[in-house]
């Protein structure tokens, strides 16, 4: 079921418009969830900007435990490996893996200066995998939201390379 941005959320999406309002941009990719492409469109107001939907990025698919409180899915998380399936939806090393061939194509456009507006979790896991790290849940976990990171193409390719490593 769609949820649209909160009346806090288009706040967050203006202030993300005012932050970039002075950067050159050739690309926006959101995800395909109407939330991203409602962000890019707030934040990008005025602009003309073209956009592309990547559903590589989309949300980890949760399958059985989508609608359901958090704290069922935080509970069945902590009973099961990175590698153990949600019921009816998919791994987080599957996910993770899609978000490394997302990462990777976004990397191999073309256009120089890419907005990507996307949930938190690919963004966790390439910004611990561009450093290194040997968990893509950290040492970075919270994501602010609608907050700019910034990657270069060298960045990109070291997330893809250890998110892989890290998912197997």
């Amino acid at each position: 079921m769609p949820v649209p941005l909160t009346d806090p959320g288009r706040l967050e999406a203006r202030r993300l418009g005012d932050q970039l309002a002075n950067l050159p941009l050739d690309l926006v990719i959101h995800t395909s969830f109407g939330r991203t492409r409602e962000t890019a469109e707030i934040a990008l107001e005025g602009r003309d900007v073209p956009t592309s939907v990547e559903p590589l990025l989309d949300d980890i698919k949760i399958g059985d435990l989508e609608g359901r409180r958090i704290a069922e899915y935080r509970a069945w998380k902590r009973e099961h490996t990175r590698a153990d399936r949600f019921p009816g939806g998919e791994s987080l090393d599957e996910a993770a893996r899609r978000y490394a061939q997302a990462w990777e194509r976004v990397a191999a456009r073309a256009e120089r200066a890419i907005l990507v507006v996307c949930h938190e979790i690919p963004l966790r896991y390439a910004l611990n995998g561009a450093s290194g790290s040997d968990d893509l849940d950290s040492p970075v976990h919270d994501i602010a939201n609608a907050t700019p990171y910034l990657f270069d193409e060298p960045g990109l390719e070291r997330a893809v390379t250890r998110m892989r490593e890290l998912a197997g």
